[in-house]
């Protein structure tokens, strides 16, 4: 703790100290002693005599040191001082003034590297680096590794160029892959020593804006009946995949045209290959749509004879005519709650995909066969080529094959 009484002897000392030192300032003696300017400065002016013990050593020029000539050297030095400070405030003001341009970017750190690099010439990297607060041995850290930055920067270029490639639909890409299936398919079929990190590829996407496509907004399209049949939950929310041809989900969703009206899309998903095993599209909403779906999965499978499929409560799927087809092709159906999107959220998910990915963001498809092409080519490479990370980013057909040959050699 500082000390708060000071004998008169102490005082005497200290402005001895003060007029006997040559271009001495009251500021830096004060601070040396430990004792506040303003203490100092009421010493002197109480005990600046020049009767003290150091005050015959003062230089022969400057006279003795309470002498006009001793207080109009220290007012010089003091000047002098006050101008060097001056100029010091100035310098980093004129720093900081061009750092800020600086700091408004990105990583913060790395910008006031930069700044240093690019003004080193002007002021120098001690005094550049004392302004903007960072270590010397930083900034030399971070030039060292230049040559390593410009690399990764060459490869993250190059992987860009690649990734716009597997979303260029012209050369067989697709625009609504994300960071997981650009990852899968940069990783087929390359060696261990080549394969990509998903995190550096989310993050390049990231930062050259390469994201997949997203759905704006969501219609429901459900109109339950009250009067229709009910039909027990046998898939309780698991979605978990398995032997295919067992499991299936199913919707509606309507697909909006530039003329006002809307073309409707029903689906037939298995649920254990997670493959669009049937669909169809009309102009209506009516229960031939979803019968012709499951119909075109009945074709596909050869039989649905004791398979499940899982619906909502929408009066397509509860009217007698889709139970009487059903019971003919010895399907049980399933539904789940009534108004609970969740219980069917892999049929709800997949009709956000369709629009998401074929709309890109319009408001409607141009017209009718449009429409038609757009869906029929995309239906099919959502088996042939779309990977699902359900399935461990393989599609759907690529799964069924493997299930089948693993079956074949277990038999």
């Amino acid at each position: 703790m500082a000390r708060k009484n000071y004998t008169d002897e102490f005082r005497r000392r200290a402005v001895d100290l003060y007029e006997s030192t040559p271009g001495a300032t009251l500021k830096g003696i004060a601070a040396d002693l430990g004792v506040s300017r303003g203490a100092l400065k009421e010493w002197v002016d109480k005990f600046g005599s020049g009767t003290t013990a150091g005050a015959a050593t003062a230089a022969p020029t400057q006279g003795r040191p309470g002498s006009p000539g001793a207080r109009i050297a220290r007012l010089e030095a003091e000047n002098a001082a006050l101008r060097a400070e001056q100029a010091k405030l100035a310098q980093e003001r004129d720093i900081l003034r061009q750092a800020a341009k600086y700091f408004g970017r990105g990583d913060e750190l790395v910008n006031r590297f930069q700044f240093v690099e690019d003004h080193k010439d002007a002021w120098g990297v001690k005094r550049l680096c004392e302004v903007i607060e960072i270590a010397r041995s930083s900034f030399y850290a971070w030039l060292a590794a230049e040559p390593a930055r410009a690399a990764r920067a060459a490869a993250d270029a190059a992987l860009v160029s690649r990734i716009r490639v597997l979303q260029d639909p012209a050369r067989g890409g697709d625009r609504a892959y994300g960071a997981p299936r650009i990852t899968a398919d940069l990783n087929e079929d390359v060696p261990a020593g080549d394969r990509v990190n998903h995190k550096r590829v989310a993050r390049v996407m990231r930062e050259h804006g390469l994201a997949g496509i997203r759905l704006r907004k969501r219609v429901r399209t459900t109109i339950p009946d009250q009067s229709g049949r009910r039909f027990p939950d046998l898939i309780g929310r698991d979605f978990s995949i398995g032997a295919p041809c067992c499991r299936y989900v199913g919707d509606i969703t309507y697909l909006p045209l530039e003329d006002g009206t809307n073309l409707y899309f029903a689906s037939c998903i298995d649920l254990g290959s997670r493959k669009l095993t049937g669909w169809a599209m009309a102009g209506h909403m009516r229960t031939e749509l979803v019968e012709d779906a499951l119909k075109v999965a009945w074709c596909e499978c050869g039989t649905l004879a004791g398979a499940v499929f899982h619906s909502d409560h929408g009066s397509v799927y509860t009217s007698k005519s889709y139970a009487a087809l059903c019971e003919q092709l010895g399907v049980r159906q399933s539904m789940g709650a009534v108004g609970s999107s969740a219980d069917n959220a892999l049929a709800e998910s997949l009709n956000a995909a369709l629009k998401r990915e074929l709309l890109e963001g319009r408001a409607a498809f141009p017209d009718a066969p449009t429409a038609y092409r757009a869906v029929f080519r995309w239906a099919n490479r959502y088996n042939t080529r779309r990977r699902h990370s359900a399935i461990g980013n393989i599609a759907p057909n690529a799964y069924e094959t493997a299930a089948s040959a693993t079956l074949t050699e277990a038999a």
